[in-house]
């Protein structure tokens, strides 16, 4: 992984964990212990998914050039539908709280998709090969 790639995943995964770490004071505080279990499992799912996709796209980028912009589509897609499915299949649990658990879910991936793209913006990636003095021509007088 490139120097600048880290720096766009710990942009984003730390203030989700930061974010994570405030949803399960505030549900535990709210909703008790169960409470704090469902917004802890909630954020450390978001932060697993987003993480493991961000690396996938930069393994892709490397790797097919040319298929970045579709992969990256197909695994933003891929991630919100992977979550919906832990919805869906924790819908009806007793082992955390399922309201903290979603609204944990849904404001961390918030936060991930926030500081991603201000991570991205801020770093500064060069999307052109700049010409080495070797190869560009000799000027015309």
């Amino acid at each position: 992984m490139q120097s600048n790639d880290a720096r766009i995943l710990l942009s984003a995964a730390i203030p989700t964990a930061a974010a994570g770490l405030v949803a399960v004071g505030a549900s535990g505080w709210i909703s008790g212990g169960k409470g704090a279990i469902g917004a802890a499992v909630g954020a450390a799912l978001v932060i697993a998914f987003f993480s493991a996709g961000l690396i996938a796209l930069q393994k892709t980028a490397k790797a097919l050039p040319h298929l970045f912009q579709a992969m990256g589509l197909l695994v933003y897609t891929t991630q919100l539908l992977l979550l919906a499915i832990v919805l869906a299949v924790f819908r009806g649990t007793d082992l955390f709280n399922l309201r903290t658990f979603a609204l944990s879910l849904l404001a961390c991936t918030v936060v991930w998709v926030i500081t991603q793209v201000r991570g991205h913006m801020k770093a500064k990636i060069l999307y052109v090969e700049p010409e080495t003095a070797a190869k560009s021509p000799e000027p015309r007088t």
